[in-house]
């Protein structure tokens, strides 16, 4: 994993910082020796695994992240899962939705209950490390965007004192109705970065209109520019994939390694300079 730096002071959006979010993301795939080691590094002397299995019929088998604090920052990681995981997952039969937890609009019903499993021990981890006011970021790739989103959004709903420095997500599929969305834009505006790399099938998911994507987006075109970018230009593309979602999902095709943290990983290192 390439090793960045982490500036513990930051309060507001920046490329470099994007980029260090994106790493803390990758790194919520790994084990929680390798994220106890690989925080430390980052300037992080605490961390916090988390990680609760769910039982079948239920399509994931577990919803994990970490919690890594400074004396400066605390950073809050979900897990992602792989593109072929989420397929059925996403498509317009399984895309129930359920009331959201502040009682503001609805939320897909798997992403709910992924982190109703391990919010407790999310929010006790959180207010226990935030000793001294730090800033606080969310972020995660693919499923743990989503994750991260709903994070920041209950937590800040629950609690106005956590309202989150930044949340930033690479590759997130969309969470709620637009009821929700617009609550959490009014909220989250100037703190929210919902990254896209070019043709990313799960962003386009699922579909619209009873899901709608939270702003701000930032999307990386085919030639590695970041460009920001209104959800009506992947609306369209939704909308083309419904009753297709096996073939795009296919390994290979170019949405699913646009989809790959690894694509966001190269493209934002670039772009951090």
């Amino acid at each position: 994993m390439t090793e960045v730096a982490f500036d513990h002071a930051a309060t507001a959006y920046g490329l470099p910082h994007a980029h260090c979010l994106a790493q803390a993301a990758a790194l919520a795939y790994h084990d929680a020796d390798e994220v106890a080691a690989r925080t430390a590094a980052w300037g992080f002397p605490m961390s916090r695994s988390f990680r609760v299995a769910h039982r079948p019929p239920f399509p994931l088998e577990d919803t994990e992240g970490f919690v890594a604090a400074s004396d400066r920052m605390i950073v809050v990681a979900f897990r992602g899962t792989e593109p072929a995981e989420l397929r059925d997952w996403l498509s317009d039969a399984n895309a129930a939705q359920v009331p959201h937890s502040a009682r503001r609009g609805r939320v897909h019903s798997g992403f709910a209950q992924a982190l109703d499993a391990v919010y407790p021990e999310l929010h006790e981890a959180v207010t226990a490390a935030r000793t001294d006011g730090q800033s606080l970021w969310f972020t995660g790739h693919s499923l743990g965007g989503a994750l991260a989103m709903l994070a920041a959004a209950r937590m800040y709903f629950d609690d106005p004192d956590l309202l989150a420095d930044g949340v930033y997500t690479f590759g997130q599929p969309r969470t709620c109705d637009p009821e929700l969305a617009t609550a959490y834009d009014e909220a989250f505006r100037g703190r929210m970065f919902r990254f896209v790399n070019n043709n990313d099938i799960v962003a386009q998911l699922p579909p619209e209109p009873l899901y709608r994507h939270v702003a701000a987006e930032m999307y990386i075109d085919s030639q590695g520019r970041l460009r920001d970018k209104k959800a009506s230009f992947l609306g369209g593309a939704a909308d083309r994939v419904r009753g297709h979602t096996a073939d795009l999902f296919a390994p290979g095709a170019d949405g699913v390694r646009d989809h790959f943290i690894k694509s966001y990983l190269a493209a934002l290192g670039k772009l951090a300079g």
